[in-house]
């Protein structure tokens, strides 16, 4: 067993490849057989280079686990220790330590140095508020945090046409080492699968039928309860959410390749953890943390796009003076001004309520930003603003705990966040909406709706029916891929 104040120190060698033959789906396919829990993000949004990267990362050597509080890390020298929280808010400290266990040159690129990749449920609010979420349900159940440490790293640089090979050595030797290198991969091999010709592909079958963890009555009733609860004062705010299922049988990646084709998003990911994959087109942040600045970006009102620019356009407009949706997006930029302000000391509404299209959506979005406290542990931000107002409601903790009566499934990884972390502590997850989550051949797919006092019941109905039209889309499409 590795002792607890043992360091791995972090060594990197790299290679430019020209990436005008290579795309990150393509090399994903080349390496998800020879690697177990390779995971890619992606971005369809190229305007800025904090979307400008895709990367891939495969060959994981070490891993941090936390499930019914219990901790689970193992190391690149091939160690495991297992321990049982103290205390549940002791979570992202003992998460913080854990990353503090490498040692990793500082890097402005926040994939030089690898880093973590990986994913919180929305029932780790356990581990950050005073709250109690409903059993897990079987079908849909998985750890609540899974984050691994990866060998090999692949950046695609969209502005410059390049990709980058990227080895990281831990420190341990080939005989201690329960990873690849024990079997002689190194930047050479890795090349010769990524330049391969050819890759695996399979054929996808979704079953017809669709399941539903509610019924459309039972569902209205849910809302009725909701707008009650609001006009009591309980709450300014709730977002109730739907689950569906459909069975399938084949290969789940191409519902990801259909789904970055019918809605490119500023978030497109596919991680496979073993057991289950999660998979989606996220269009929100959860919260980006760099250099001791963060951001969260509030999405609240939605209206279903025509596919016409120009009344598009005018339903755009329409969105930003409805008083529904006004008052709704108003609340939960305040409840990310008030998140962020628990552990920074400036924070700032820079953008106001911006329309953006979506393939299927037109969403009211806004940027909310802080600068941190001196001294504050970045994933204590992430404890502070988990999970995101836009998927709870206001105030976040009664909302939360009328959900979790309401609701007849765990919600499992719908509305917790995905992504990667810097050895430094910089963040950058989204929230996971607009996801699949795959297990036992089952796609589980969920939305929300976000009701207050002066809410319809259609159209808080239809709006679940709208931002899952483009999964639902990438499903059909799949099939015939």
């Amino acid at each position: 067993m590795t002792t607890t104040d043992t360091t791995f120190k972090i060594s990197t060698q790299s290679r430019k490849l020209l990436g005008d033959m290579l795309t990150p789906v393509g090399v994903y396919l080349k390496l998800r057989d020879k690697f177990p829990y390779t995971v890619m993000l992606e971005s369809a949004e190229y305007h800025g280079m904090e979307h400008g990267f895709s990367v891939i990362a495969c060959d994981p050597v070490a891993s941090f686990v936390i499930d019914e509080d219990v901790v689970t890390q193992t190391f690149p020298d091939g160690s495991e220790e297992t321990f049982r929280l103290p205390y549940r808010k002791q979570a992202m400290q003992t998460l913080h330590d854990f990353i503090h266990r490498f040692d990793a040159p500082k890097n402005e690129h926040p994939f030089i140095n690898g880093g973590l990749f990986g994913h919180i449920t929305y029932d780790s609010v356990e581990y950050f508020e005073d709250i109690e979420i409903q059993e897990k349900t079987p079908d849909n159940a998985i750890p609540q945090m899974v984050y691994r440490v990866y060998r090999f790293v692949i950046a695609f640089n969209h502005f410059k046409d390049e990709v980058y090979l990227f080895e990281h050595d831990y420190g341990v030797t080939r005989d201690d080492a329960n990873h690849s290198k024990s079997m002689g991969m190194d930047l050479d091999s890795l090349e010769m699968i990524v330049k391969a010709p050819k890759m695996a592909t399979f054929r996808f079958k979704a079953q017809e039928s669709e399941q539903s963890n509610v019924t459309d009555p039972e569902m209205e009733g849910i809302i009725q309860q909701c707008i009650n609860h609001c006009l009591r004062g309980d709450v300014f705010q709730i977002v109730p959410s739907r689950r569906f299922s459909k069975k399938f049988e084949g290969d789940e990646f191409n519902v990801y390749r259909a789904l970055r084709s019918v809605n490119p998003s500023p978030y497109l990911f596919f991680f496979d953890f073993g057991g289950y994959k999660v998979f989606g087109s996220s269009p929100e942040k959860q919260i980006f943390i760099k250099n001791g600045h963060a951001e969260i970006h509030p999405i609240a009102g939605t209206f279903r796009r025509t596919g016409d620019d120009e009344k598009d356009a005018e339903l755009a407009r329409q969105l930003a003076a409805d008083p529904k949706e006004t008052a709704e997006h108003v609340m939960l930029v305040d409840l990310a001004r008030n998140d962020l302000s628990r552990s920074c000391d400036v924070v700032k509404v820079e953008t106001y309520k911006e329309a953006q299209f979506f393939s299927h959506v037109i969403h009211l979005v806004s940027k909310v930003t802080g600068k941190m406290s001196e001294g504050v542990n970045p994933l204590q931000l992430v404890a502070d603003t988990f999970p995101a107002g836009t998927l709870s409601g206001a105030p976040k903790h009664n909302a939360m705990t009328i959900i979790n009566r309401l609701e007849r499934t765990n919600r499992s990884i719908y509305g917790g966040a995905l992504g990667h972390i810097s050895f430094n502590g910089d963040f950058n997850h989204c929230i996971t909406i607009r996801t699949f989550l795959s297990k036992n051949n089952t796609l589980f797919y969920q939305a929300g709706m976000g009701v207050v006092a002066k809410s319809n019941i259609a159209s808080e109905m239809q709006e679940v029916n709208n931002k899952l039209a483009a999964l639902r889309k990438a499903i059909e499409f799949a099939n015939e891929l």
